[in-house]
């Protein structure tokens, strides 16, 4: 048990960046315990054991996942992120990053483990391969699409974008802060900002015009503004809002020089599912 101990804090650092959820991350760690507490004889290198276990394990939680998404939506089970504490998410997902765990959502769940056993801790992918049963030619190739896919088609220079990012982070710091005299000078003064109906309360209406109505806007829903972090949205830079690392809004920006002309909230699922989302800087 106590070897076990040791390596949980790191199974589970592993197992949420493979599976965006605190709570399946658990579940995917003690699945390996048990499995552990199973298992007659000895093992020469537990860590590694141990390692490769909880990444099978979340390889094929990925891939039950991947299946229920093609459900009729009536028939969906409770999502993982629903028994998640906000605290702990909340630390975890602003660690790993908001932007990467919605990027990786996206990604194939092979690729998503290629990824995350590579890149980010530093996996060979002669160990990878046998996990994703691949070759280790193919789990590096898995690799390379997803950090292609995280990088994304930036469709501006990378200067310009660099502007506008500073520009949307002035703007979330503001919305964050609840302060209306720092939205104002990121608005441009006849800003416009447009909304899904699925964005807003009943009432609201979908499209506000001038700046100062913006920004008051901008306050009342300024509680998403923690949940909310810069990405690139078609190239563009844009913002994704993901409660628990999954998407829930996503939203584009327009820009009169140094100052945001408008700015559109998109919550329906099909629009959402149409993005090419990629992680900026």
């Amino acid at each position: 048990m106590d070897d076990f101990e040791a390596h949980r804090a790191h199974l589970r650092a592993v197992a949420y960046r493979m599976l965006g959820s605190v709570a399946e991350a658990e579940d995917a760690v003690q699945e390996a315990w048990l499995r552990l507490n199973r298992l007659e004889g000895a093992i020469d290198n537990l860590g590694g054991w141990l390692h490769t276990v909880v990444s099978r394990i979340c390889l094929d939680m990925l891939r039950a996942r991947k299946a229920r998404r093609e459900e009729p939506l009536d028939d969906l089970p409770e999502p993982g992120w629903a028994r998640e504490d906000p605290e702990t998410e909340a630390v975890l997902a602003d660690s790993v990053g908001r932007a990467l765990l919605v990027v990786l959502d996206t990604l194939t769940p092979a690729e998503r483990i290629a990824f995350v056993l590579h890149d980010l801790f530093a996996v060979p992918f002669d160990r990878i391969a046998p996990i994703v049963d691949r070759s280790p030619v193919t789990a590096k190739k898995l690799a390379s699409r997803a950090r292609q896919r995280l990088r994304g088609n930036p469709a501006a220079p990378a200067g310009e974008l660099a502007a506008r990012r500073k520009i949307v982070e002035a703007f979330l710091s503001a919305s964050r802060d609840g302060d209306l005299d720092a939205l104002l000078t990121v608005l441009a003064p006849d800003a416009i900002r447009r909304a899904d109906p699925g964005a807003l309360p009943p009432g609201v209406p979908a499209e506000v015009r001038g700046a100062k109505a913006v920004a008051e806007g901008v306050l009342v829903f300024g509680r998403r503004a923690h949940l909310a972090e810069v990405a690139l949205v078609n190239g563009e830079i844009g913002v994704v809002v993901a409660p628990a690392g999954r998407l829930a809004l996503v939203l584009t920006f327009t820009f009169d020089g140094d100052r945001i002309a408008g700015y559109e909230v998109i919550a329906s699922p099909r629009r959402l599912a149409a993005l090419e989302l990629a992680v900026s800087g």
